[in-house]
């Protein structure tokens, strides 16, 4: 008979908002559930699908909890599983190891744990055996591989790990590997976790990083999902990717090249975010509009952003499951550059704050001492919006600087021409 299994990781239960916009209450309410709905998503495929087990890479929970709410929503779907005779496989990543649940959790027998060494478990009758290595600690600077037990002759052996792999963009190196030692490991599949994007890594063995089954914020966009993995009786492996976002987060671009009048901009944005509705899986999509091109609205754009967003989120009311959660700004006047011989004070000043006073050494110190006294005000959880590394917070000054004298001009320009 064969053994069926779903793959996944990166669930990060209960993960508090992060960069999400909180003047929304109702998106940030979805949101702010959504982990939850992708686990009830997660336990509902395995039902549907009478798999044999469940099998979790790790990052379960979100770092230090302690909620007992969180605890009980997490027995009741385990029960579920168990009450269905379907195996729970469970390893702990690196934010596993700082949570207290993972310690007083009480979990059903059907839950299998495994600790800080390499185990194996055979499943009878199913010619299949389940490695797995948990994170005793949160950090795991060398590789696991070498730790997991030999893969168990005449079995298809299954490998559960939380891993960076060679590194990946936007993520901490966690039990770095190789993946030419995964492919030349002797185990059939790998199941792996801590990457957040999905990737099924081509080679004589089937490694497959499944990626988060929900984003949390525009930097987690695009579909998610988790595997569905067949082993046949000829011991062959197949791999279904299964869709189980419950609300989805996408860039929007929109260009506004030319558009003068402000319904005409206001037509275009609706017309590119039912676009990306169309294409979009999950029941809800979660828009950040990119707006940019050359258009005499640009200043009136930046000042009245706000009327805006209202007016784009009052005409996607009526489709329903469209959110808007920010508005970049990249639209310029047209001839901005170009036209130097200009005698509009706006426009002179606008060249003077783009050539010097905004580049200046005490305004851009200012500026950092705001913006690090800020985050220093916020909780934990709240001070990523100005990056990780030196780096990026550089970066975000940068932008900031752009941006502040771009709405000086918009508040100081004549009302432009332009319909309602």
């Amino acid at each position: 008979m064969p053994f069926r299994f779903v793959h996944t990781a990166d669930i990060h239960l209960d993960s508090p908002l992060r960069s999400l916009a909180l003047r929304n209450p109702a998106l940030a309410a979805l949101i702010g559930d959504s982990t939850r709905q992708a686990l009830v998503a997660i336990v509902d495929l395995c039902l549907d699908q009478k798999v044999d087990a469940l099998v979790i890479a790790g990052d379960l929970y979100d770092g230090d909890q302690t909620s007992m709410k969180t605890a009980r929503f997490l027995a009741t779907q385990l029960s579920r599983l168990h009450e269905a005779g379907i195996a729970v496989f469970k390893i702990r990543g690196n934010h596993d190891a700082l949570s207290k649940i993972t310690q007083e959790l009480i979990l059903p027998p059907s839950v299998k744990v495994f600790g800080g060494r390499g185990e194996a478990v055979e499943i009878a009758g199913k010619g299949v055996a389940v490695h797995g290595i948990s994170f005793a600690r949160p950090h795991a600077p060398e590789s696991l591989v070498p730790k997991f037990r030999p893969p168990i002759a005449d079995a298809v052996n299954i490998a559960i790990m939380h891993t960076s792999l060679a590194g990946a963009p936007g993520h901490d190196a966690y039990a770095p590997c190789a993946l030419s030692d995964l492919h030349g490991s002797g185990f059939d599949y790998w199941a792996l976790g801590h990457v957040h994007a999905r990737t099924q890594h081509a080679g004589p063995r089937t490694v497959v990083m499944p990626g988060m089954p929900q984003g949390r914020d525009i930097n987690e966009a695009g579909p998610k999902s988790v595997s569905l993995v067949t082993i046949g009786d000829d011991r062959r492996i197949s791999v279904e990717e299964w869709p189980t976002s419950i609300a989805q987060f996408e860039r929007i671009p929109v260009d506004l090249g030319g558009i003068g009048g402000w319904r005409d901009a206001v037509d275009a944005i609706e017309k590119a975010v039912g676009r990306m509705r169309d294409r979009t899986e999950a029941p809800h999509l979660v828009g950040r509009l990119m707006l940019t091109g050359r258009t005499p609205l640009a200043w009136r754009l930046r000042r009245d952003r706000d009327l805006l967003l209202a007016e784009i989120e009052q005409r996607l009311e009526t489709g329903g499951r469209t959110w808007i959660d920010k508005i970049e700004l990249a639209v310029a006047a047209p001839g901005l550059v170009e036209d130097t011989g200009s005698a509009d004070p706006v426009r002179e000043l606008g060249d003077l704050m783009r050539s010097d006073a905004m580049r200046r050494h005490g305004v851009r110190e200012a500026v950092r001492d705001l913006v690090r006294e800020l985050r220093d005000d916020l909780p934990g959880e709240a001070r990523g919006f100005s990056g990780g590394t030196e780096e990026e917070f550089e970066a975000f000054v940068e932008t900031l600087l752009a941006e502040a004298g771009e709405d000086v001009l918009a508040r100081l320009a004549a009302e432009p021409a332009g319909d309602r």
